[in-house]
């Protein structure tokens, strides 16, 4: 019987904090009906011309805490930054508040630029901003408010009816007789205890973001420079700028190819450098053989010249040659 108990509770414990809180709304919106009911005509609760009608209609209505999460972020350019720094933490702290992260940078030429988070009671909100405001000039502010009501509520919803569920366990684990429904309670409690820890964790949370305001404030010695904003359409610039890029990329990939390639080239050429001037001076020479002469062909003899003729006796004149 108690492990069907403790299974019942279970059940009924492990829905949404919201369902809880309807049954337990259902339960005491009949509980007035039932007093009415119980109660003589002139003293029922609520009856028009009676004592609570009256009351009621004097009483005004309750308002709703709201819970909102306040963050903030300030850009403020001032002449000396530690200066500006210290003014910074005299504001916070004379607001109840304290210093989160900070960090201070230095750039080439000299100046400091600090970035640090302060957490301020939300109460002080607007007049520690007021005052970190007035540490030099303002470049840029920014304010974000967050309304986590629906949550704060939701998880105190939770919470309580977390808490009944533990304490139904323990209840059954006192009257628990036998190993096995100790065993399974046990496991039970530890679970709800772990879910009952988250919840309050979520809780404290919540807490701390809403009771304390988040600002960033950022001091520089100069003007921070903003990203310049490019136009969707490139224009001849933009393919002249693109075009310069590319080359320098190629020439970039052409220089790593040729430091890729000179240390074997730079090995070849040594090589070729020892073969030349150390081993082939060393290796034996082979003689050429040189192939004999074919014999000079003879000449024909040249043949004799005949003798003139003589002139005749007669003296007949001679023939000139033409």
């Amino acid at each position: 019987m108690l492990l069907a108990a403790a299974l019942a509770v279970a059940g009924c414990s492990g829905g949404s904090g919201s369902a809880g809180s309807t049954a337990a709304d259902d339960k005491a919106a009949a509980a007035p009906a039932d007093r009415q009911e119980a109660a003589p005509d002139g003293a029922k609760q609520g009856a028009p011309g009676g004592p609570a009608d009256g009351a009621r209609a004097s009483a005004p209505p309750k308002a709703a805490a709201t819970h909102v999460i306040r963050t903030a972020s300030l850009t403020v350019r001032v002449k000396d930054v530690p200066k500006a720094l210290d003014q910074a933490r005299t504001v916070t702290e004379n607001a109840g508040g304290y210093i989160g992260d900070e960090t201070t940078t230095r750039d080439a030429e000299g100046h400091e630029r600090t970035r640090v988070v302060l957490r301020v009671p939300v109460a002080e909100y607007e007049e520690v901003l007021a005052g970190l405001e007035g540490t030099g000039k303002l470049l840029e502010r920014n304010a974000e408010a967050e309304d986590v009501t629906d949550q704060v509520v939701d998880v105190e919803s939770r919470i309580t009816s977390q808490r009944a569920s533990v304490a139904r366990i323990r209840e059954l684990m006192d009257r628990a007789t036998r190993l096995s429904d100790v065993v399974t309670l046990e496991g039970e409690l530890s679970t709800r205890q772990a879910d009952l820890e988250a919840l309050l964790a979520q809780q404290a949370s919540l807490k701390n973001r809403t009771s304390l305001a988040t600002v960033t404030l950022s001091l520089s010695e100069t003007t921070p420079e903003k990203p310049v904003r490019e136009d969707d359409d490139p224009g001849f610039v933009d393919a002249l700028q693109a075009g310069w890029e590319a080359f320098v990329t190629m020439l970039r990939w052409v220089a790593v190819a040729v430091g890729a390639v000179l240390p074997f080239a730079a090995a070849a050429v040594l090589l070729v450098l020892l073969w030349s001037k150390a081993v082939r001076p060393r290796l034996p020479r082979r003689r050429r053989t040189v192939p004999p002469m074919p014999p000079m062909p003879v000449a024909a003899p040249v043949p004799a010249a005949r003798p003139a003729p003589r002139p005749e006796a007669d003296g007949a004149p001679e023939r000139e040659e033409s």
